[in-house]
């Protein structure tokens, strides 16, 4: 199992950019795909990227696609996104998690654009 902690959220102004950081602890952890998910409030977890075990190949949603950049050093076991040209729809609480998704899943970090 991989333990998962979030950390670099913030609050940060329409158009400005934050770099969010996941630690996971594990010997698996460069096994694994890894992705990263928000959850506003009231809304679902939704899925925003993903990364494979090589960090050779990467896929976002649409809503992110051009913005956020995904990556990670599995020397470091951390995966990393960041995030430019951030919007107020962008608020939400961001999770890191390996895919398949485990259980549990990090406490998140708090991402907040303000207009």
């Amino acid at each position: 199992q991989v333990q998962l902690v979030e950390s670099g959220g913030g609050l940060v102004q329409a158009g400005g950019s934050l770099s969010l950081s996941c630690a996971a602890s594990g010997r698996s952890f460069s096994s694994y795909a890894m992705a990263w998910f928000r959850q506003a409030p009231g809304k679902e977890r939704e899925w925003l990227a993903r990364i494979s075990w090589s960090g050779g190949n990467t896929y976002y949603t649409d809503s992110v696609k051009g913005r956020f950049t995904i990556s990670r050093d599995n020397a470091k076991n951390t995966v990393y996104l960041q995030m430019n040209s951030l919007k107020p729809e962008d608020t939400a609480v961001y999770y890191c998690n390996r895919l398949p998704a485990q259980a549990p899943w990090g406490q998140g970090t708090q991402v907040t654009v303000s207009s």
